[in-house]
């Protein structure tokens, strides 16, 4: 199984990477973008076939390690290996 985690500040976290983002897009002309928060993407295959067992596992990879609960959320995709 893969496991697909996405990790984002939480709302009222001050982004200043994504601040600089957007007034980078802003000066390449991208006058439309309203504001822009970014975060990071983990891909992780787990020797897993259940895909509830998969998701519990990403689940706490996640609380331990990969994310900063106290200023990040979280959000866990599983995938089966194709």
């Amino acid at each position: 199984m893969k496991a697909h985690i996405h990790v984002t500040l939480k709302k009222g976290v001050l982004d200043p990477q994504g601040k600089a983002i957007e007034n980078a897009l802003k000066t390449l002309g991208f006058n439309n973008v309203k504001s822009v928060r970014q975060g990071k993407f983990i891909e992780i295959d787990i020797d897993e076939n259940d895909p509830k067992q998969a998701e519990s596992q990403a689940k706490q990879m996640s609380n331990k390690l990969l994310a900063n609960t106290v200023i990040e959320n979280f959000h866990v995709d599983i995938l089966e290996n194709q």
